[in-house]
């Protein structure tokens, strides 16, 4: 029914439905398979909360949460996903993650990717998905492995919208 809307894009994982619905890695993955089945591009979120990040264990979450995926895709098919990395702790509370701190998780995927295949490394689309804004966004973008953003309460303002497109660039 999406694509018959013209639907291209659909998120799978959102820290929301993982926490709230208790949805697991394992049901992320059927939704993601789901998707691709369909001929959609999913979107798969990562990230962790603020009790994670405080204990040391921001990598070893995102990672898991990306590793359950990967490990299960073929190969064809890992190059047809999107990474969102949305720290939980940053999502709605006008707190986000630092460029550095952005940077350093993300890098951290698309390393961990490389061990898959370094091609798909290098071609991976990975988006920063913590509370971007007008303000944040040309430092965030500026950032070597920061693709793009997954845009939440900023995407309701008119020109937020518009200067995130411009430091986009």
């Amino acid at each position: 029914m999406l694509k018959e809307f013209g639907v291209a894009y659909v998120l799978v994982g959102h820290s929301e439905r993982r926490q709230l619905y208790r949805e697991s890695d394992e049901q992320v993955f059927d939704r993601l398979l789901a998707a691709l089945d369909a001929g959609l591009t999913p979107i798969l979120c990562v990230g962790e909360t603020l009790e994670e990040r405080d204990a040391g264990r921001t990598m070893d979450v995102v990672l898991r949460q990306v590793g359950y995926i990967m490990a299960r895709l073929a190969p064809e098919q890992r190059l047809q996903i999107v990474i969102a990395y949305e720290p939980v702790w940053a999502i709605g509370t006008g707190r986000t993650a630092t460029p550095e701190q952005a940077q350093e998780v993300m890098a951290g995927i698309r390393a961990y990717q490389a061990g898959f295949d370094a091609s798909l490394a290098e071609q991976l689309k990975l988006l920063y998905g913590g509370s971007m804004n007008a303000s944040n966004a040309a430092e965030l973008l500026a950032q070597p492995d920061i693709d793009g953003g997954l845009v939440g309460g900023a995407s309701l303002k008119t020109d937020d919208v518009y200067a995130i497109c411009q430091s986009a660039g």
